[in-house]
């Protein structure tokens, strides 16, 4: 009765803590709303990280990376893609969703494109901003750099490393860094091994790092694929990584 008592009273805790870390801000693509969050230091100059969510939007996973990353000293803002109203509520919705913005990679990226306009209005410094994603948004993070939208470097926690074949291999500005987890049966061996090409035809500045024992969703503690060393070690390497591109 107790430990159920303590666990819900840091789950109380834990929610508190975003909402009082973690400002809402309304953005507009044309009529479409849009809701980003933004870390406590907003309106400092400091180096700033876009974080973009798995396929379910905005999560816990999301928020915890911004808070780790303000404890860093960056500026984070977590990107609204969909916009409100169109938050996916299962997976099939969401797996729709997505799949919508991969085929339409334009459209993502200038969603991506809106938010990293939010993050510099609010503090982060022009030429010190980074992009990070998870899943979805690791494809998010790629397509930042296919996009050549102005950041230093991005980073794909087990994100899709797939595209259309039919798209063109261009110069790759950003530096690129892929977490792939080893056994992400969404990856196949051309999408890994036309990824690296695409990166080198592109002259990049890349590295992959695959996590053994590790399947897709590795990173996050809610789901049954975490792996906790892993995660960790992603983790530090996404630090790691930050540090080299903006400080």
């Amino acid at each position: 009765m107790v430990r159920s008592i303590l666990l819900t009273t840091l789950i109380m805790a834990s929610g508190t803590l975003f909402s009082q870390k973690l400002a809402s801000i309304s953005y507009q693509d044309g009529s479409q709303k849009l809701n980003g969050l933004i870390t406590s230091n907003a309106g400092k100059k400091l180096p700033g990280v876009l974080i973009l969510p798995a396929w379910k939007g905005i999560d816990e996973e999301a928020k915890t990376a911004a808070l780790e990353l303000e404890k860093q000293g960056y500026i984070a803002f977590i990107a609204d893609i969909y916009g409100e109203g169109k938050i996916p509520v299962d997976n099939d919705a969401a797996a729709k969703s997505s799949g919508y913005y991969k085929q339409n990679y334009k459209e993502y990226q200038k969603r991506i494109g809106l938010a990293l306009d939010q993050l510099k209005k609010n503090g982060a410094i022009s030429d010190k901003t980074a992009v990070i994603g998870y899943c979805f948004g690791g494809t998010g993070a790629l397509e930042s750099a296919r996009g050549n939208l102005p950041v230093a470097g991005v980073v794909s926690i087990h994100g899709s490393l797939g595209r259309d074949q039919t798209r063109k291999n261009e110069k790759l500005a950003a530096k690129i860094l892929v977490e792939n987890p080893a056994d992400d049966r969404s990856v196949t061996p051309d999408d890994y091994n036309n990824l690296i090409k695409e990166m080198n035809e592109g002259n990049a500045d890349w590295q992959i790092i695959t996590y053994a024992h590790s399947k897709h969703t590795f990173t996050d503690p809610k789901s049954p694929d975490y792996n906790e060393v892993m995660a960790k070690r992603a983790w530090n390497h996404t630090l790691m990584f930050l540090k080299e591109i903006l400080k």
